[in-house]
């Protein structure tokens, strides 16, 4: 029983994926005159990589046993600010087919690092250079692949954690700070503050005098205004106008003829006829006196 658990932990412990995602290679498609995206799958015994990220169509399939790494400069390619690890193996032999080396590259620097520490994981160490003077031999049997591995896996469960606790933080900070500051603020204001005011003498609440004057003088205009407007209503309400007679058209004065007066007749006038009616009494002459002459009669006014 304990065997057969140990086989199968074992098992899925080689089979748990550390890291998958997109990374150009040049070396698959160098013959080809260019690089290429391959969605890279790395576990902890294994680096495969396929078409899409559907992992159906599968190019390859790399043992990570006894390999390496080490950042390499893009060289000629420099303009194109690609950060490249070279994974190879330290014997010298081809890594698969007639490669000796696989070229990974990305244009961000956060996801070639995160690649680097994924190798690492999975006991692709980076390459050491030693310094002249140095006892190599002495340098390897130091390094344990076991112990560095587990150190790997310690770090990234660390790293773990301190997301975590980072998350859990950033997440219960400011509660807190609403929770201990701002609640016990509001509530010394509502039930320590206000009635210490209110009971105090201090005339914080009276109104100022000006602005007691502004505000009696915005009464009075606005009453005055409201005076205006009702006489101007009142004024438009009882006035009537009468509407103008229509013009009078030149065309009827010009057409109609004038009727020739007396006075501007060119007729010879008739003589004006003696009156024949007899004045009245008071109007008569009286009859001469004996012994005065008759005086003459006055010619009738022509009328």
């Amino acid at each position: 029983g304990k065997t057969g658990t140990t086989t199968s932990t074992k098992k899925s412990a080689e089979n748990q994926v550390i890291r998958k995602g997109w990374l150009t290679t040049s070396t698959v498609s160098m013959l080809r005159g260019g690089s290429k995206e391959y969605w890279f799958v790395l576990t902890a015994q294994t680096l495969a990589w396929y078409k899409d990220d559907t992992e159906e169509d599968q190019k390859y399939l790399l043992r990570v046993e006894s390999l390496k790494q080490r950042e390499m400069d893009s060289g000629f390619m420099s303009f194109s600010k690609k950060h490249v690890i070279v994974i190879f193996n330290p014997s010298a032999k081809n890594l698969f087919k007639e490669h000796k080396q696989l070229d990974l590259s990305d244009d961000d620097t956060e996801i070639m690092e995160s690649w680097k520490a994924a190798f690492v994981r999975a006991g692709i160490y980076p390459e050491r250079v030693y310094d002249d003077g140095e006892d190599t031999a002495v340098l390897s049997a130091s390094v344990d692949p076991q112990m560095e591995r587990q150190v790997e896996v310690i770090r990234s469960l660390v790293d773990s954690y301190m997301e975590i606790v980072n998350k859990t933080i950033r997440d219960q900070v400011p509660k807190a700070v609403m929770h201990l500051l701002v609640y016990k603020v509001k509530n010394f204001i509502s039930t320590d503050l206000l009635p210490s005011l209110y009971t105090s003498n201090m005339d914080l609440m009276e109104e100022s005098q000006a602005e007691v004057q502004r505000r009696e003088e915005l009464l009075r205009m606005y009453h005055s205004a409201k005076e205006a407007l009702t006489i101007i209503s009142d004024i438009g309400k009882k006035t009537t106008s009468t509407p103008l007679p229509p013009p009078v058209q030149n065309s009827i004065m010009v057409d109609t003829p004038r009727r020739p007066t007396l006075e501007h007749s060119d007729a010879p006038s008739r003589p004006a006829r003696p009156s024949t009616r007899k004045p009245p009494p008071a109007m008569r002459p009286a009859p001469p006196k004996p012994g005065h002459p008759t005086p003459p009669s006055r010619p009738p006014r022509p009328t």
